[in-house]
């Protein structure tokens, strides 16, 4: 196939498809009827001598060929939009609509200070928070329905860029005047006082050791270190009751309030929840793991400049949040 031969159009209608994986959305995006994307497509296969996408009852899948060809295309294709003049990013005058994944966990301790810098740096910039737990995470990073995805993570594929944002370990959280709140926490308190605990997804959604495998990541399933947890009960001779296991941490206080259980949470949170209610943080009594909290992207908008100062503000954000809760 030559170059010379091939209407560049084409790239944006394959672009679309492979994206919207529908063919009346695709159309929409790209301002065409439904017959002219079918139409280009022909000529797309013509070209290149695949199917490239295959008709199913979940929309327009691509080929082996397709998903091949995708990662190297949509790149040159979004290289050749910067290079065609494209005006440096201005936050303070940008419209641009970021979609953001992230748990409550994320929320609470970076989404929220980054919404309040957004009203002073780029008050017209508007955010949609997605929930990082959907188990189609991945795919909706490749399909380019979510800009960005924090969180922990055990595994990133090669397609996708990371950044460090943050890392802690874990802590406990009593309410005001728990009966062990008034000395040092011990292993055996957490025998003696039924436990909390924060997890969206186990063996049942496909968990395996606290992480949820798509598409080649890996997103923390449990926000607790089970086998460090274990491990100290069995040294104690202790037996552990998580009497109430919740996906949201917002439903902490509440649990908390005028009982006598203790919530195993990561230290952030715990430190970001303590501030603002009736709650205690206290040192875990056990050495469990410390995570890394991570940004996510596709590798296709490494070069997209709105896209950089966006992550590069979320870093910022980041930092400050974690100096400010140690």
């Amino acid at each position: 196939m030559s170059i010379g031969r091939t209407d560049l159009n084409l790239l944006k209608v394959f672009e679309a498809v492979y994206e919207e994986r529908n063919l009346i959305l695709a159309g929409k995006r790209l301002h065409l009827t439904q017959s002219a994307v079918s139409h280009a497509l022909r000529r797309l296969r013509e070209l290149v001598g695949d199917e490239l996408f295959i008709r199913t009852g979940k929309g327009m899948e691509p080929t082996g060929r397709a998903m091949a060809m995708a990662p190297s295309l949509l790149d040159s294709l979004r290289r050749i939009q910067d290079a065609f003049g494209m005006a440096p990013f201005a936050p303070e005058q940008s419209q641009r609509r970021f979609v953001v994944a992230a748990n409550d966990l994320v929320t609470e301790v970076i989404i929220a200070p980054l919404s309040r810098e957004l009203l002073t740096v780029a008050p017209a910039v508007d955010l949609v928070i997605r929930p990082s737990t959907r188990l189609d995470l991945a795919e909706q990073i490749d399909l380019g329905r979510i800009d960005l995805a924090i969180g922990i993570f055990s595994q990133v594929p090669s397609r996708f860029s990371s950044r460090e944002l943050m890392s802690q370990g874990e802590s406990i959280l009593m309410r005001r005047g728990h009966p062990a709140s008034r000395r040092k926490l011990k292993v055996a308190d957490l025998g003696k006082y039924p436990l909390v605990t924060l997890s969206v997804g186990g063996h049942e959604e496909g968990a395996v050791g606290g992480f949820i495998v798509e598409r080649g990541l890996a997103r923390q399933s449990e926000m607790f270190d089970r086998r460090a947890l274990e491990h100290a009960f069995n040294e104690a001779q202790a037996i552990p009751r998580v009497r109430v296991t919740v996906p949201h941490s917002l439903a902490i206080p509440a649990l908390l309030r005028d009982t006598d259980m203790l919530a195993v949470v990561p230290s952030l949170l715990a430190k970001a929840l303590a501030s603002n209610s009736d709650l205690i943080c206290r040192a875990s009594p056990y050495a469990g793991g410390h995570e890394t909290m991570c940004a996510v992207w596709h590798g296709r908008d490494d070069y997209d400049v709105g896209h950089t100062w966006l992550r590069e503000l979320v870093a910022r954000v980041a930092r400050t949040a974690e100096q400010a809760l140690q």
